[in-house]
């Protein structure tokens, strides 16, 4: 169970960012070039995902929108440090 946990956790937001590309502009909108969007699928999907969430037409990124980047950040930086985690507290064998 832990580990299908695991698994939605570092597969959802990169699903997210798929199902935004395919059904609305968001992403085309927020990124001025292909490249942001596609570093970020690899490297930083809540980033990612949660910028283009909170991104407006007018303002880009502005106020609470910003705290949706920051929750971003802290989801990508748990994701990776969890990796870490589980191999320093596994048991020696």
């Amino acid at each position: 169970m832990c580990c299908a946990f695991l698994l939605a956790f570092g597969i959802g937001p990169r699903i997210g960012l798929i199902f935004v590309w395919i059904f609305s502009s968001r992403l085309g909108d927020a990124f001025s070039s292909w490249v942001w969007p596609v570093l970020g699928f690899i490297f930083l999907p809540w980033t990612t995902l949660m910028y283009a969430l909170a991104w407006g037409p007018l303002y880009g990124v502005s106020g609470w929108g910003w705290v949706l980047v920051a929750l971003g950040v802290f989801l990508d930086a748990a994701t990776y440090s969890s990796r870490f985690a589980k191999d320093r507290y596994r048991p020696a064998t």
